[in-house]
């Protein structure tokens, strides 16, 4: 027997009971007649003791032949701790040992595996499997796992069927870039790795499986980031005979149940936001409501004074900072640069200081703004109205072409956000972003395409804006979005063949491309399917959501890094001449 207890289970209860352990040695630490060995697992940490001149002889000098990360069987007594340790769950006891067997030893490791390790991304990246034995991993993993395990409850309890989809499927134009695989057995030919099992789930509704869902691995080649893996997981779903309101019922179930479940955290009902409004007043559609500052236009109160850069604006529009009326000019000036940043792009930031009465005094007027000169006090106190600002306020006004400056007051707006502390890892705030455009234009192609996939309803009374006004249809479509990050997404499905036939058409495609990409769902369509409609979760992100984190990387257990690669395993890597002969694909002959 290798071992009759974990290390992460003994307590005071145990005492004077003979237990058997196994795991990894974390620390040792010799101070001559006395010697500890932190001995660890998946469980947890165990404390061992040998005491020279009481410890059996053999196990002192085995112990001095232990180094960090040797795997060892130990036998002893569980005994009480003289000196506790209110750190971890085991620390009130001791093991006073009698016997050490070395299971297997060990190099020295190229990293310390401790909670605040040495290693750097790309060597823990390269010993994975060393950088899983740190807890912090070890409870990431477990995160993720109660997740799926609670996922599944929820889902099989309302009346959901798990059904497993094919990862070999037919390449699509729309959407990112696809994974695809060379067929051996059909020469030229390839299979693509799924981006979503989409046009799979649907089908599965006109087969009669009217709740469908699957923790299934997607596949999308794209550019990489924190919240990005060329593969990564997601909660795919599918429900028939359902509307809007029934999916939206259903998943906020599930959201709430989540978090009461495995944070004990009880969610309010979500509130639902209209995706013009969320562009309107958050300049994102996925807003972050866990704090205010929402957007104020100015265009009235703010053009046709002589301020130049304010009347040719298209739009003029500004956020107000509780409380931020002391910021100095140097910290004013660092917005302003960071508003410049490439990445953002405004060309510069108007404020404006709504004094308290003790910095009024010393000013002559409440208001201290960057564009004194252009208007009046009075002009800054209609302003400040507009903004229900208060003395001690700070208003920071963009200005430029609508869609442009609204995204960039939403850099703004969360960098003020991060500053002041108000975006909180331990404070949740779910929303649903509905009413979604159908279309999107795209300057590249010169064509509209499908904001989410060819195969989302337009909503009923917009339908006959398609031929005119196409850039006005809403979409039947639905995101749940969690403190700024977009956790999921889907829509009600067209189920109508002549719809879908009319969408496609709008979409740039032929009769005959949308015959061949998508014909078999098409002709699916003609044998009774159902109204339905369906939502993905982005399984990684939820995770690293509630573990408190913004990268998904440490949530899964072999990520790839910002290239795409593999570093542990080498991938991706050449294949040989043999296997290119074999596909056909040896462009070296």
């Amino acid at each position: 027997m290798h071992r009759t207890h974990t290390c992460g289970e003994l307590r005071l209860d145990n005492a004077g009971q003979e237990v058997t352990l196994s795991g990894w040695v974390q620390r040792i630490r010799d101070k001559g007649g006395l010697i500890w060995i932190d001995l660890r697992d998946r469980y947890g940490i165990t404390q061992l003791l040998i005491e020279e001149g009481r410890t059996n002889d053999d196990v002192v000098k085995a112990s001095r032949g232990l180094g960090r990360e040797f795997v060892i069987k130990v036998k002893g007594n569980v005994i009480e701790r003289s000196s506790k340790n209110p750190n971890i769950p085991t620390g009130e006891i001791e093991i006073d040992l009698s016997s050490i067997e070395i299971l297997n030893s060990s190099k020295t490791p190229p990293f310390t595996l401790e909670d605040n390790t040495d290693g750097g991304d790309e060597l823990r990246m390269k010993y994975r499997y060393l950088d899983l034995r740190r807890q912090p991993l070890r409870r990431n993993l477990e995160l993720r796992n109660r997740l799926s395990i609670e996922t599944r409850k929820y889902l099989d309890n309302e009346k959901f069927f798990e059904i497993e989809t094919p990862y070999l499927i037919k390449s699509t134009p729309e959407g990112a870039r696809d994974f695809v695989v060379p067929s051996r057995m059909n020469e030229g030919q390839f299979y693509a790795l799924p981006q979503s099992p989409q046009t799979f789930k649907q089908l599965l509704m006109v087969a009669g499986y009217d709740r469908y869902y699957q923790l299934v691995k997607c596949f999308r080649d794209e550019d990489l980031r924190a919240d990005r893996q060329p593969e990564f997981t997601q909660i795919d779903c599918e429900m028939a005979f359902v509307e809007q309101d029934d999916i939206l019922n259903t998943f906020e179930g599930l959201v709430r149940y989540l978090f009461k479940t495995v944070k004990n955290i009880d969610i309010p009902k979500l509130p639902i936001m209209e995706y013009a409004d969320a562009m309107k007043y958050y300049g994102s559609d996925k807003p972050d409501i866990r704090f205010g500052m929402k957007f104020v236009e100015l265009n009235d109160v703010a053009q046709n004074k002589g301020f130049a850069i304010f009347d040719s604006a298209e739009l003029v529009v500004g956020i107000n900072a509780e409380g931020c009326a002391n910021y100095s000019r140097k910290q004013l000036d660092k917005l302003t640069d960071f508003v410049r940043k490439p990445q953002i792009g405004a060309k510069g930031m108007v404020y404006v200081k709504y004094l308290s009465d003790e910095q009024s005094a010393n000013d002559d007027g409440s208001f201290k703004s960057s564009v004194d000169k252009f208007y009046s006090q009075e002009d800054l106190k209609t302003w400040a109205e507009k903004f229900d600002s208060k003395p001690g306020d700070l208003m920071l006004i963009l200005s430029g072409d609508k869609n442009t400056v609204r995204k960039q007051l939403n850099e703004l707006r969360l960098e003020m956000g991060n500053q002041l502390d108000l975006r909180k890892t331990d404070v949740f705030a779910p929303l649903w972003v509905v009413d979604f455009p159908l279309l999107e234009w795209d300057e590249d192609t010169k064509r509209f395409h499908a904001m989410h996939h060819p195969f989302t309803s337009p909503k009923a009374d917009d339908i006959n804006l398609l031929d005119e006004k196409p850039a006005e249809v809403r979409a039947n479509a639905y995101d749940l979005v969690i403190n700024g990050v977009e956790i999921g997404g889907g829509s009600i499905r067209i189920h109508d063949r002549d719809l879908q036939k009319l969408m496609f058409k709008h979409l740039g495609f032929t009769d005959e491309e949308a015959q061949e990409q998508f014909g078999f769902l098409m002709n699916a369509f003609e044998y009774g399917a159902p109204p339905h409609g369906g939502i993905a979760l982005g399984f990684d992100r939820l995770v690293a959501l509630f573990g408190g984190s913004d990268s998904i990387r440490d949530y899964i257990a072999f990520p790839k890094n910002n290239s795409g690669r593999d570093v542990m395993i080498d991938s991706p890597s050449e294949i040989s001449d043999a296997q290119l002969d074999e596909l056909m694909l040896n462009i070296k002959k």
